[in-house]
């Protein structure tokens, strides 16, 4: 009877203690503390460099951050044998990584040198730290010094923390990272409208990237370097997209704009759920080598809305102006420069920055960027990739020496159902956007990209719709209260070069059965996607290149001159070299992909930033029941392999009831 019932405890306990197999492992990605490398990020601290010196720069940048990337890569290699000796970590991995830093510091500072005055005290932030976070935590990550995104942003309540799961990546997301959108108290405010100011918009209708263009560069912070993002971005418009398109590369490549004259660029972190599906860039640099693992998601719609000032007209964009807004180090930055707001249909007058959202069933779940709308007049980039333009103050005015611009609000939309925290999205998979990898998949560090490539007619069109009220564009009469009323068109017979102008209204209840966004392979050149339907011409004036554009082109061709891009937004400064103050911040090694400005305060995310009110969204009945992307894969742990692995308790309980019949007979005998 002992043994028996011994043997039943022992083997139930055990069961009920199992991780449910290699696929649970997969699903749930059990990591509760991620070692994590934090250095002082050296782009954000370089606020002026000489024209001369930026392609080096550029380079050695993108090379800080290939050596962070390895040495990630080492310690993943290295994870038992710095389990055994944490100590050895410093040694095999940190030391040389501060001397490769040292050296790359010591050509950024020798390339600005020529040019110019030397920066000082680039040297001491070559070192770098090794730390472990709590992935349970999820806030335990930021280094001393830094803020933290707020645990109660906006209102919300965190939920349970569930199992306190990793991610299938082992580096996030966390159950503190999702709040139900039902508990947010409603939060966007919009300034009020003035006399002159400038009240119409204009749409442009460009897909969702159902003919998944991806890729892990980032031809604005790091031109000529692939994979210089270190994470994958979804693109829509401009089809030529990747580290080496030049300034003409854009002009010239096709669009998958409904109207030609938008060649755009248009991009952002892809969404991914942790489910253990086995995407093509499962093992390669911005994927899986970098923690960004699981199913990428399309989307289900995006509107790109141009809008205009409340306070006064709008002025003509510069043609190929770069924007990046959010902050893809928010995580460890603080969110300062966070601008990425989430949200789910039909709860559109709530906004979250640090947290992704629980939509209850029917809903979708939202994502919007409201980028930068004041312009300084004169470059269409700037050194850090911020401080040419900013975001407009609480009452829509824009700062000294800053005039407006049409603001673009980018607006992506997701059928993926809430996940389920309580078991570490094992029953329903977690999602999470693409990071660097000390990151951890955080909200907070969401970020969007924009170049402007449109025929300059065209833009001039967009301006005076804004400024006399109109509503203008390709889709703007075609947005109807709800979405899901479009005629459906699978998007696998859509043009993804040259969509209808009803495409876009169409593709959010396209079939995403094929799933096109998990079928190219990672680093496909944006180009090879095209195809040869294109028929709209070139703008009609090519775009010249400007010195240190950003985007390491060549030179242009006739046309318009373009604004001269200056290393520093400030068109008194000169040409020179200088170091922000403060003290070093601890920041990962990636460059500035954080390209929100200073003070973005007054740039809370805010509802209003969609091309359809709040709650006129109505999406299907069921939210997961035609997007199977929303599917978790199988996992084991069902009644039948409870069974099996129960079946040395079925004996010992056999045991337990032969001994208690034998002990009734004995004692009866007895008797």
């Amino acid at each position: 009877m002992l043994g028996g019932g011994g043997l039943v405890a022992v083997n139930v306990y055990a069961s009920a203690t199992e991780s449910g197999g290699d696929q649970g492992q997969v699903a749930t990605g059990q990591v509760l503390s991620a070692p994590t490398i934090y250095c002082p990020d050296i782009g954000s601290r370089l606020t002026a460099v000489p024209d001369g010196a930026r392609a080096d720069v550029d380079r050695e940048l993108a090379q800080l951050d290939q050596q962070i990337a390895a040495a990630y890569q080492q310690l993943k290699e290295s994870a038992a044998e710095i389990e055994q000796d944490p100590g050895s970590a410093a040694q095999t991995i940190i030391d040389p990584l501060k001397e490769k830093r040292t050296e790359s510091i010591q050509r950024i500072a020798d390339a600005i040198g020529r040019e110019g005055d030397r920066p000082q005290g680039l040297d001491d932030l070559a070192a770098c730290t090794l730390r472990s976070s709590s992935q349970g935590d999820g806030q335990s990550a930021a280094p001393q010094g830094s803020a933290t995104p707020s645990q109660s942003a906006q209102g919300s309540a965190a939920p349970s923390q569930g199992t306190g799961a990793g991610g299938q990546g082992g580096n996030g997301p966390v159950a503190a990272d999702y709040a139900d959108i039902t508990s947010v108290q409603p939060n966007v405010t919009t300034p009020a409208e003035q006399p002159g100011g400038s009240t119409g918009t204009f749409s442009s209708s460009c897909g969702v990237n159902a003919n998944g263009l991806f890729n892990s560069d980032n031809v604005i912070v790091a031109p000529g370097v692939s994979n210089g993002a270190h994470h994958f971005h979804d693109y829509i418009g401009n089809q030529s997209n990747n580290a080496f398109a030049s300034d003409q590369d854009l002009a010239n490549a096709q669009t998958s704009c409904a109207d030609q004259g938008d060649k755009s660029t248009y991009y952002w972190p892809v969404l991914r759920l942790q489910n253990g599906k086995q995407e093509r860039d499962a093992d390669k640099p911005g994927g899986g080598t970098e923690g960004n693992a699981g199913q990428i998601v399309t989307a289900k719609e995006v509107t790109l809305t141009f809008e205009g000032n409340p306070t006064s007209k709008v002025t003509e964009m510069p043609r190929l102006l770069r924007i990046i807004t959010g902050d893809a180090k928010a995580f460890v930055n603080g969110p300062g420069n966070a601008n990425a707001s989430w949200s789910c249909t039909g709860f559109e007058d709530r906004q979250l920055k640090d947290k992704y959202p629980l939509c209850p069933s029917g809903s979708d779940v939202v994502r919007t960027f409201r980028f930068q709308s004041c312009w300084d007049g004169r470059n269409i980039d700037s050194a850090n990739h911020r401080t040419h333009v900013a975001f407009e103050a609480p009452d829509g005015t824009c700062p000294a020496g800053f005039q407006a611009i049409p603001q673009l609000v980018q607006r992506i939309v997701y059928a993926v159902d809430a996940p389920s925290l309580q078991d570490g999205g094992r029953t329903v998979p977690l999602f999470a956007v693409d990071s660097f990898p000390e990151q951890l998949h955080k909200p907070v560090t969401d970020h969007g990209d924009f170049i402007n490539v449109f025929d300059e007619s065209l833009m001039r069109k967009m301006v005076d719709c804004i400024n006399s009220g109109r509503k203008c564009g390709a889709g703007a009469d075609e947005q109807p209260p709800s979405q899901s009323a479009e005629p459906s068109e699978p998007s696998d017979t859509a043009s993804p070069v040259t969509p209808p102008a009803q495409t876009q209204s169409a593709e959010p209840t396209a079939p995403a059965t094929d799933q096109p966004s998990s079928e190219p392979p990672a680093g496909t050149p944006a180009t090879e996607t095209a195809t040869a339907t294109e028929t709209a011409t070139a703008p009609a004036t090519a775009p010249a290149t400007a010195p240190g554009s950003g985007s390491g082109s060549g030179s242009g061709s006739g046309g318009t001159e373009l604004p001269r891009v200056y290393a520093t937004a400030s068109p008194k400064k000169t040409s020179t070299t200088k170091l922000s103050g403060g003290g070093v911040i601890s920041e990962p090694t990636q460059r500035p992909d954080t390209e929100a400005p200073a003070g973005t305060a007054a740039a809370s995310p805010t509802g209003t930033a969609v091309a359809a009110p709040a709650g006129q969204e109505t999406p299907p009945a069921t939210g997961s029941g035609t997007v199977p992307q929303t599917e978790p894969q199988a996992v084991q742990g069902g009644l039948a392999e409870t069974g099996a692995n129960l079946w040395p308790a079925a004996f010992g309980g056999l045991l337990l009831a032969a001994g208690a019949v034998l002990l009734w007979r004995t004692r009866r005998n007895a008797v």
